[in-house]
């Protein structure tokens, strides 16, 4: 099980802003479009970070007048961990438990955005699975009885 497999399953969007977006917009698009995390990404292209819902929290709780002035690149967290689409699911759940975050961006191997995956995605995944191999093992059983 891949993360390949996991974006096959629940497409590649990753919603992304620029670094001078405002973070009250960004808290709006998080909250209209249901998602904890917005990719934020340079004119060329690149991931230059990543702005959680965590991420707005704290700015509001450690300033006095909040995030309503700030832009995404002031609040913004910089050093983003990546995975590759070959990346094993167990690998970015353990990745995710040791970074004490829930959003891993997906890039190839030229530094190319390919999607971003939860850890609601992964989870929801591995559960789709192991139904999947319960029911291929019960099958299996009757078949094996019946013959």
């Amino acid at each position: 099980m891949t993360i390949a497999a996991v974006l096959r399953q629940k497409g590649n969007a990753a919603i992304s802003v620029t670094p001078e977006t405002p973070v009250v917009e960004i808290a709006r698009i998080m909250a209209a479009r249901r998602i904890g995390a917005v990719l934020i990404v340079t004119a060329s292209g690149q991931v230059a970070g990543i702005l959680s819902e965590r991420d707005i929290v704290k700015s509001v709780a450690d300033r006095r007048n909040g995030a309503r002035c700030l832009a995404a690149e002031e609040i913004m967290t910089r050093e983003v961990i990546m995975i590759g689409p070959d990346t094993p699911v167990e690998a970015a759940l353990e990745i995710m438990d040791q970074g004490y975050f829930r959003h891993l961006p997906v890039c190839d191997a030229d530094g190319t955005l390919l999607g971003i995956v939860s850890i609601r995605d992964l989870v929801k995944f591995r559960f789709a699975k192991q139904e999947h191999d319960v029911e291929a093992l019960k099958a299996y059983v009757t078949r094996s009885f019946m013959h």
